[in-house]
Order: C-alpha cells, then structure tokens, then sequence
C-alpha cells in the first residue's frame, strides 16, 4: 500500500477487508477531483474499484450529500450504462461510506452531443427512487436562491438583489429523475460512451435542473477551465431529445443564473476563491439574458 496519508482510515480498511474487496497486495490512490468527500481508487488484480467517506459537516445550501441516496440510486442504475455498478455500502462510526466499481474515461471536455445524450437517457427513465423533490418553476427556485442569498453578507445580498430577474411566473413542470450535479467532472467519457458518478445530490425534479447544472458558465469554468461558447451551448440543446424540456430550461434560464450566482458568491466568500471568476461569468451571464 502507498503512505498512510493516502489510504482510508484503519476501520474502513479493516471493513474492506472483511467483506473481501481489499486484498494483499492492493493500493490505494488518493482522487482529488471532488470537492466534498474524501475519496480513493483502489487497485487490485482483480478489481479496479473507488472508496467514498462522506463528510458529516457538509453543509451546502446548493448540492446534497446523502451516501443512502447515492447507493440506492447506483443500484436502481445498474446495468443502464448511465452510472456505476455498486459493490458495497456501510458506515464508519457516524461516517458513511460507499464503494463502486472505477468507471473508465476522463472527464468531460469537449463533444456536448454526448453529454445531452446521456442526460435525455437518464430523463426518459422511469425509476422509483425515494429521492427529495427538486426545485420545479420560477417562484421555487426564487425561493432557493433567496436561501442562499440569506447567507450572504449585506453588500453581496443588495447586489444580487438588484439582479433579480422579473419574468412572468413559469409554474412547475413534469418531474424525473435527475441528478443534480452533472457537471464536466462527474461525467465520464471513454470514447463515444459517457456515464454519471457522485450520486449523492439526485432528485425528483425538473429535467432542466440538469441541463442547467452542465451549461453553468460557472460550472464550467470551474470544472473545466471555460465555459462553453455559444456554439457548444447550441450543440448540447440540439442533442438533447425533448423539445419541451430545452424550452422550460431557456424560459427558466435567468432564474437558474441567478442562483448560480448566488451560490458562487457564497462560495467564494467561504473558502472557495476559484469560484470568484465563476461568479463574474454567472453575473455576466444573468445580465445577458
């Protein structure tokens, strides 16, 4: 095994090996591309597998971080392609944990036809899955963004404020299945195939949630170094195969900049100065529409 910095904690190795998913002779490689739980790649002869602890002080008003929710949905998932298989679940103390099969391919870069695919892939899904409902129509994600606005300090509040898009109300619409953060990071891409990892944010909402979450210039830029240019944000609602939903998501799209930009200003006032820039291309954004 590689340094003790870069293996899980005792108990949670000595749980892997009671239930034969570490073997002698298997390592551990810290992952660094989430930016919530603590997460490793574990190597083995016969098994290429990844090891989630979650946090238990997250607390993000904007992304979830449920462990029972991400395994339920891994499994309810399994065999569709769209995320991974699931090994194990379990908990470590007051800390839970899961394990997953390491799916191939890189982050997404570019190809946003293959990105739009997947998610109209998963939307036309019908599953039961117990998860919380997402937000659906202007006035609820007004309300959310004003959750996050509250916790903002005076100066950051006035200026979003002012921002406030004025639209007429846009009710809810059908709900799914989504997942809740796909962005460039949690999507996967080996060749012409693409699937969906960190599960742990799903809900039962509108379908335009997702395509918001991927077209974000802030999630972009975050994720990816860039924010999609007008060209690529065209490719990617061509691709998607629901007409209706590419509607509500342009007619919802300066409810969801808003947000977004709320979300950002919190974040880089705590901890987080990369999502600075993040929240001036969001702004921008908004002020655009």
């Amino acid at each position: 095994m590689e340094q003790t910095e870069h293996i899980p904690p005792p108990g949670l190795v000595a749980q892997l090996r009671e239930r034969s998913l570490l073997q002698t002779g298997d390592r551990f490689e810290t992952l660094y591309g989430g930016r919530t739980n603590r997460v490793w790649r574990l190597h083995g002869p016969a098994d290429d597998l990844v090891v989630k602890l979650y946090r238990r002080d997250f607390d993000n008003p904007l992304f979830g971080n449920d462990a029972q929710l991400e395994a339920l949905c891994l499994d309810r998932l399994e065999g569709t392609g769209l995320a991974p298989q699931l090994r194990a679940s379990g908990a470590l103390g007051q800390e839970a944990w899961v394990v997953y099969d390491h799916a191939p391919g890189a982050p997404w870069r570019t190809d946003p036809a293959i990105a739009a695919r997947m998610l109209a892939n998963l939307h036309r899904r019908a599953l039961d899955i117990p998860a919380p409902a997402g937000c659906n129509g202007s006035a609820a994600i007004r309300t959310h963004a004003e959750a996050i606005l509250s916790r903002c300090d005076q100066p950051d509040r006035e200026l979003l404020l002012k921002a406030r898009p004025h639209t007429a109300t846009i009710a809810p619409g059908p709900a799914c299945l989504i997942h809740g953060d796909p962005v460039a990071g949690n999507l996967l891409v080996s060749g012409d195939q693409a699937i969906l990892i960190d599960w742990q944010c799903p809900a039962i909402g509108d379908p335009a949630e997702d395509l918001a979450m991927f077209l974000s210039p802030a999630m972009q830029q975050v994720y990816r170094g860039a924010p999609l240019t007008a060209a690529e944000e065209q490719q990617f609602l061509s691709a998607y195969d629901n007409a209706g939903t590419v509607a509500r998501y342009l007619s919802l799209k300066p409810w969801f900049h808003w947000r977004m930009a709320a979300y950002c200003r919190w974040r880089a006032r705590n901890g987080a100065p990369d999502y600075a820039p993040a929240f001036e291309l969001e702004h921008a954004a908004l002020a655009a529409c």
